[in-house]
């Protein structure tokens, strides 16, 4: 007990302990039962390890795979070592997507806490600290809603490569964060290591000079460097990532304008991060110009502007994308609880009061700005002094997960299907997160300030004081349960859910492969479908739990698939299974 209240009262170590809880609570609510949660597997799913079985038996990693209308490869091949460790199981496929959820849960702390800190704080400052500083409270609360959230943990256990986009902004956003920091702090023991006495001697508290490449020091360029390298990789990740690169350019943009004595750094900085980008970027570069046909994908045949409509279909999905967090969220069962609006309305109420907050901030910068531009004033470095408020003393704080939250639903806006549609709306997560953290510390700093009146050693403050922190303690406790509650036994167990994951195809692919590889084994395949390698591509679940994708494979496995005009072709006596 001793050692508990230590640890309570020493804020270092009690938010890592915090931050420990939430990545224990990531790590069940995306790890646990993923061998029968979600059911079945979805032909998309399986397309992806069909693919990934190939590359293991051929040793052909591509960097993009053309089928099911085309995947970047980083996620397949990284399935690939999963498969090859643990066999053709569903949930070989699906444990990738688990620790991306599980580590972009960890990187919204990071980013969080590094957005929100004090223009001119210090991490290091923080071991003195007596008690939590706000944006390691924001930053703990953004997190933990990211970790108790159905729609954050439904992908993370699904095997589509979508769930890599928001982990790979987080964290190059992060980084990009991280190097400004260590940038602004280099510039400054560059000014103290000048520091010369009135007659010209060198200061005896002057620092030593620091070793620069480029005019940069070590951490500054690997920080950019890592950043760069990081958000390029997003690239490999989902086709809606390719509209991001607008969140760095906006951020260096006002570095820039705003950093006077760090301009030139800032452009060599810039430079490391888009080349780091680019040599990320290289192989599909080069894939795309030797295959322009694949760049585009499925993007025109879903556009709203090949409606007939366009400016109406847009304005009602951008309606409708809004209203997916309170009103009716995504209604296809695969990737929701069919029309569960997006958010658990207490952190649909801490969504609101941060966006809200994100609006005034964003339209005080721009403001500033134009001000500034104008030759009217300078542009202050903070939005509001007051700590109290949710307003932050950095002007990035809430300005940049705005922007973020408005650059990641175009794509969504732009389409004509399936809307809302919370797998197209994924890059939205970590901004919707980090916005709600922010609105639920400035709610919590409203209701204590309340609590505790105007004299705050009265009895009845106490009491109130008291029944406020039992409520946190409720609402701590429901939003782990809800989530628990929804996915494990509401959205898992319904039958819904099963005919969305293909639970029929699924029986059938294991019950094909518990037959001899003796006796011949006819698939007819009477069901529609993309066309892959011949074959329509819902047997491509039959396929990868029979390890059948390639004529090798069947010829091994005695195994054939035939279409219904093919029928005639099947020998007397032998062992027919119909996907239909």
């Amino acid at each position: 007990m001793a050692t508990l209240i230590q640890l309570v009262q020493n804020p270092k170590r009690f938010a890592t302990l915090l931050l420990f809880t939430i990545v224990i609570i990531a790590s069940f609510m995306r790890l646990y039962n993923i061998s029968d949660a979600p059911p079945g597997l979805y032909p998309d799913e399986a397309m992806n390890g069909n693919n990934a079985l190939e590359a293991l038996a051929t040793g052909q990693f591509k960097v993009f795979y053309p089928e099911n209308n085309g995947r970047e490869g980083f996620f397949i091949n990284l399935q690939a070592l999963s498969v090859g460790m643990f066999g053709n199981e569903p949930w070989a496929l699906r444990s990738v997507s688990a620790i991306f959820g599980i580590l972009t849960v960890l990187g919204i702390y990071f980013l969080t806490r590094e957005l929100f800190l004090p223009e001119k704080g210090s991490h290091a400052e923080e071991i003195f600290d007596t008690k939590l500083k706000r944006h390691e409270k924001i930053a703990l609360l953004a997190a933990f809603l990211a970790a108790t959230s159905l729609w954050h943990i439904i992908f993370s256990r699904i095997g589509f490569r979508a769930i890599m986009a928001p982990f790979f902004m987080t964290w190059g956003t992060y980084f990009l964060l991280v190097m400004t920091r260590t940038l602004s702090a280099f510039k400054d023991r560059q000014a103290a290591s000048s520091t010369t006495l009135e007659l010209g001697a060198p200061s005896v508290f002057a620092i030593p000079k620091e070793k620069t490449y480029w005019g940069l020091n070590l951490y500054t360029l690997l920080f950019a460097g890592a950043a760069g390298f990081i958000f390029g990789l997003g690239f490999n990740s989902y086709i809606a990532y390719r509209i991001m690169p607008l969140i760095p350019l906006v951020m260096f943009a006002y570095w820039y304008v705003v950093k006077h004595d760090t301009r030139r750094e800032l452009r060599h900085a810039f430079v490391i991060f888009a080349a780091m980008a680019a040599l990320a970027l290289l192989p599909l570069m080069v894939y795309f110009a030797a295959n322009p046909q694949d760049f585009f994908g499925r993007t025109s045949q879903i556009s709203v502007f090949s409606t007939e409509h366009p400016i109406y279909e847009l304005v009602l999905n951008t309606g409708k994308t809004l209203g997916m967090f309170y009103v009716q969220g995504d209604m296809n069962w695969r990737h929701n609880v069919a029309g569960r609006a997006q958010l658990f309305w207490p952190a649909g109420i801490m969504f609101l009061i941060g966006f809200l907050a994100a609006i005034r901030a964003t339209a005080s910068l721009a403001i500033r700005l134009i001000k500034k531009a104008l030759g009217e004033q300078p542009i202050g470095q903070n939005v509001n002094q007051n700590t109290q408020s949710i307003e932050q003393p950095s002007p990035l704080a809430l300005v940049v997960p705005f922007l973020w939250f408005l650059v990641a639903m175009l794509p969504v806006v732009i389409s004509a299907e399936g809307i809302p549609h919370a797998l197209r709306a994924i890059l939205m997560i970590p901004p919707v997160f980090i916005l709600a953290g922010a609105g639920g510390i400035w709610i919590h700093e409203r209701l204590v300030a309340f609590a505790r009146g105007a004299d705050a050693e009265s009895t009845w403050s106490h009491i109130k004081e008291m029944i406020l922190k039992v409520f946190i303690v409720i609402l701590l406790v429901l939003l782990p349960t809800e989530a628990y509650f929804m996915y494990f036994v509401r959205w898992s167990k319904d039958p819904n859910t099963f005919g969305a994951f293909a639970q029929n195809y699924t029986d059938l692919g294991r019950e094909i492969a518990l037959i001899p590889n003796e006796t011949p084994k006819y698939i007819l395949v009477t069901t529609g479908g993309t066309d892959v390698r011949g074959i329509p591509m819902p047997a491509q679940t039959v396929m990868y739990l029979t390890d059948s994708f390639t004529s090798e494979k069947r010829k091994e496995k005695n195994i054939y698939y035939v279409l219904p005009e093919q029928e005639t072709d099947i020998p007397p006596g032998a062992r027919i299974f119909i996907i239909e």
